[in-house]
């Protein structure tokens, strides 16, 4: 079969254990190699009997069938880059040497010697084989602190003795030696042997579950250097990769919570949508004559949170508002992120309460509207605007007060006004397109 040079995607591969718990090895290197675009491919070395609160047992497998499954990715597949994960004896990291030379396999090792969550993955006689027969094949590998003090013989406990160490390594026969600083003060150090230089990529510790961040990380260095970036530009992304992996991690059981390779992409996937939501909203409300006499004089705006937001940000909305022109409702401005800080405050408040919640949009006060909604079978809430409290936003604080007056989310909240505020109608739902339509048939029932 031809191939298509429009379609071809980089192919890579990882040679490690898997994670019955689905938070490191096999499981972890897949979900970035997806993130990242590329295709991934595996081979199996060990089976672990593991969790978030360590490894309860481990299977290797036997060395030819480790053989095997490289074997069958290689004779079909160009394999552009490859990483190694566990490689729990000598037997296993001697074949998979083997495989390595025989292929010509670009290779990020990360020599994987403990879980995380706690357990160890290497045997001693393995790591000897590693150092004289694996390392000297590797173009980069990826050690953090402990595991670069055990690869070059000396505690690292400071950047000074990373670097120390990372020659060491280096003098072992590796290209490139980055020390990650997840253990140190959360800077990685890249050693290239080549050039003899070092380069530092600064960074801060994040909160959040740790687990798989090391797979993680080795993982995201083979995509990018498959995807022909430079090393250091490859090690930058793996680091920020990682970072926003940590921060969206998920607590899925009693210890060491996963990184959540994959958190970024679904949160991209949702602030699309979200954005498709509220430009279908503002058009259902443009095509709608009726909707036009619900404006109040300051304009309204209607807004969709993404799922989880944590502030204003996450909620798009139309930057300059709609108004009323010529009989019609017309959006000014582009629909965004950040938009709308008034809408973003009560959907926020709302979400607190029902996740379900996250769309909100504010229309004209009048006794006949609100008769309207409830008409409708629309709870109806009502908060004082009066009741400011220094330092805490007017809307956020009056929607919550009106959702806890209620005793869940309304489908309305309403205040009356105040000096120099306009009294307002917000009507709150699910998603922004569905509460347009619902905002049209309140303005149809109106005429």
């Amino acid at each position: 079969m031809t191939e298509n040079p429009l379609t071809k995607i980089p192919i890579v591969m990882t040679i490690a254990g898997s994670d019955s718990g689905g938070g490191a090895g096999i499981a972890a290197d897949l979900k970035t190699f997806a993130s990242f675009g590329v295709h991934g491919t595996c081979a199996i070395t060990s089976v672990t009997a593991q969790n978030t609160t360590g490894v309860l047992e481990t299977f290797d497998l036997a060395p030819g069938a480790i053989a095997s499954q490289i074997e069958a990715v290689c004779s079909d597949m160009k394999i552009k880059w490859a990483k190694t994960g566990m490689l729990a004896s000598a037997e296993i990291v001697k074949q998979v040497a083997k495989q390595v030379k025989k292929h010509g396999l670009s290779l990020v090792l990360d020599p994987v010697m403990a879980a995380e969550a706690g357990g160890d993955l290497l045997q001693k006689e393995a790591f000897l084989v590693l150092i004289e027969e694996l390392l000297p094949l590797c173009k980069v590998t990826t050690p953090n602190a402990f595991e670069a003090g055990a690869l070059a013989g000396i505690p690292v406990k400071n950047p000074e003795d990373a670097k120390l160490a990372a020659r060491k390594i280096a003098d072992l026969g590796v290209e490139a030696v980055i020390v990650t600083g997840g253990h140190l003060d959360a800077t990685d150090l890249i050693y290239e042997s080549v050039s003899d230089t070092f380069t530092r990529i600064p960074g801060t510790f994040v909160s959040g579950g740790t687990h798989g961040s090391g797979c993680t990380y080795s993982a995201a260095m083979t995509a990018c250097l498959a995807c022909d970036d430079r090393l250091e530009i490859s090690a930058m992304k793996a680091k920020n990769f990682v970072v926003q992996a940590i921060q969206r991690s998920m607590p899925v059981g009693r210890g060491v919570g996963p990184v959540n390779p994959l958190g970024k992409a679904l949160e991209d996937k949702e602030r699309y949508l979200a954005l498709e939501d509220v430009k279908e909203a503002v058009l259902i409300l443009a095509n709608s004559p009726e909707f036009a006499k619900l404006i109040p004089e300051v304009g309204c705006n209607i807004g969709m949170a993404i799922p989880g937001a944590r502030n204003y940000e996450d909620v798009a909305a139309v930057e300059g508002r709609i108004v009323r022109c010529r009989g019609r409702a017309n959006p000014v401005g582009c629909i965004d992120f950040g938009a709308s800080k008034h809408v973003a405050g009560v959907i926020l408040a709302a979400l607190r309460e029902q996740p379900g919640i996250r769309a909100a949009m504010n229309v004209k006060y009048s006794e006949e509207i609100l008769a309207t909604c409830r008409s409708l079978g629309l709870g109806i809430s009502l908060f004082d605007r009066e009741k400011e409290t220094e330092g805490v936003s007017t809307i956020d604080r009056g929607s919550s007060e009106a959702i806890k007056e209620y005793g869940g989310v309304p489908g309305v909240i309403y205040d009356e006004g105040g000096v120099g505020k306009e009294p307002m109608i917000r009507l709150l739902g699910t998603g922004a397109s569905d509460l347009a339509k619902l905002a049209v048939e309140l303005a149809r029932k109106i005429e």
